[in-house]
């Protein structure tokens, strides 16, 4: 709903006056139908629903696998109270479904998420220096508390994790904080490539944002191609065989803590590795980069 705006622009104590016909030919608006509004503007029953359907959509468009539940929450954290069965009407009338729940049109002639960066990478899992070429994904395995989620961040010159985030959900802010932890740990990386799949977190518009901000370079594999990110895939079945399935795991932070552990003590401190030359990854950092400042 664009007519506010032109209201605005119109008003007469507007510090910068635009005239009806202007703003309505800028914008592509036809003026009767602005004029018609302009005689019966939104009862507040309307406005309360438009705002509430735009705190669903800001959440719907950062974390698309969100059902109508999720995205009430996320709604009602930013101010919109409303009940279940409205918020489910809203997206019921909005097609916002969740990624993963409604399965309409897939098959052989379904679409796939559209990338948001090309494929800079097309496999070759290869760098001459450190950040020059991160990795990164999302797994997750199951608790008796729920699912826990890990993205991590890994460096393709050494294999080294340098970032990472747990949480109980997978919202575009795991990724986030997965990238944040590798700048944090990094230092600056400007013109680093952060390659991922297509998932939507790392689609997001948050994820965009962090990319811009430390002057990151973007770069997706191709649809149902595991190979497009095999090397971090390796990272993530080291971390099954060696953690994640060794045991039944009553809570999210005892397998946290495991996970933790697992990778700053045994995968970059004791694990060597052929590729680097029976090298960890922090030996192998330190002996070829060593005026590099990198964390320990």
């Amino acid at each position: 709903m664009m007519y506010p705006l032109v209201r605005e622009l119109a008003a007469a104590d507007a510090p910068y006056r635009v005239p009806v016909a202007v703003t309505c030919r800028v914008l592509g608006l036809a003026r009767q139908p602005y004029y018609r509004w302009l005689a019966r503007p939104a009862t507040d029953a309307e406005l309360t629903q438009a705002y509430r359907a735009n705190a669903l959509f800001d959440a719907h468009r950062d974390d698309p696998e969100f059902g109508h539940r999720f995205l009430l929450d996320e709604a009602r954290a930013a101010g919109e109270a409303m009940a279940e069965r409205t918020a489910w009407r809203i997206c019921r009338d909005n097609g916002w479904w969740s990624a993963f729940g409604k399965r309409r049109g897939r098959g052989k002639n379904a679409k796939a998420g559209p990338p948001v960066h090309d494929d800079l990478v097309r496999r070759n899992f290869t760098a001459d220096g450190p950040n020059r070429l991160w990795l990164t994904d999302i797994t997750e395995h199951a608790t008796g508390e729920g699912k826990l989620y890990l993205c991590a961040v890994k460096d393709v010159y050494s294999g080294r994790i340098v970032g990472y985030s747990i949480d109980a959900r997978m919202k575009s802010r795991l990724a986030v904080a997965a990238l944040e932890s590798a700048v944090a740990r990094r230092g600056p990386a400007a013109g680093c490539i952060v390659h991922s799949d297509r998932g939507s977190q790392f689609r997001s518009r948050k994820v965009a944002a962090v990319l811009t901000r430390h002057g990151l370079v973007g770069s997706m594999g191709r649809v149902g191609a595991a190979g497009d990110n095999a090397a971090m895939e390796s990272f993530f079945a080291l971390l099954q065989k060696n953690v994640l399935d060794r045991r039944v795991w009553a809570t999210r932070q005892e397998l946290r803590i495991a996970i933790v552990t697992w990778i700053e003590r045994t995968y970059h401190r004791r694990r060597r590795q052929r590729r680097l030359g029976r090298l960890t990854p922090v030996e192998y950092e330190t002996i070829m980069t060593p005026p590099a400042a990198l964390a320990a």
